[in-house]
């Protein structure tokens, strides 16, 4: 799987392909960015101010990639730069989303657009019927940025993940549950 980006701003010559366990301290370091990092506060989608501490480790990584059924893109720009990734966990037909991070610096650049249709590709050439994603509720401009991208709620709300694994909430927190039709 290769794609090149077409959208102002993006890196020339980058690739979406799978990520192995050589890219993990990649992945930790632009996971972490993304979502919790000084870095990440420059973006829009922080979660810093809802959730301390990590959002990942080397070990979480590996357990992704290990996991049955899972796959973790990674996007590369110019020189093999990490800029992006996205998990994406098959389950009964349907194709689980996630961990959708972009190097704070390069958002806004369609990066994250390209992993929304690497995902919707992978989904058609594995056969899945939907894609769903789960996202904090206290988070409406990023459930917004989804909706905008062909996915709904279904009305099912979750819990956030208990345990520091996923970091320390600094609030009540729940997840809301969207989901779209693979595209044909």
């Amino acid at each position: 799987m290769s794609t090149t980006p077409a959208a102002p701003g993006a890196a020339v010559n980058a690739t979406i392909v799978p990520a192995t366990a050589a890219d993990i301290p990649a992945l930790v370091t632009l996971v972490n960015s993304a979502y919790r990092g000084e870095e990440g506060q420059q973006g829009w989608t922080s979660e810093g101010h809802l959730i301390a501490g990590s959002r990942t480790n080397a070990a979480g990584i590996e357990e992704l990639l290990n996991s049955p059924g899972a796959t973790l893109l990674k996007y590369t720009g110019h020189a093999g730069a990490l800029l992006g990734c996205v998990y994406l966990q098959q389950e009964a037909g349907k194709l689980y989303l996630g961990l959708l991070s972009v190097l704070p610096a390069r958002q806004g650049a369609g990066i994250g657009k390209q992993l929304l249709a690497a995902a919707d590709d992978f989904a058609r050439r594995h056969h899945c019927t939907r894609i769903e994603i789960t996202v904090i509720t206290a988070r409406p401009e990023l459930v917004a940025w989804y909706e905008r991208h062909g996915y709904r709620r279904t009305g099912e709300i979750q819990p956030f993940h208990a345990g520091e694994k996923f970091g320390i909430q600094k609030q009540p927190l729940e997840l809301a549950v969207l989901e779209k039709p693979v595209p044909a």
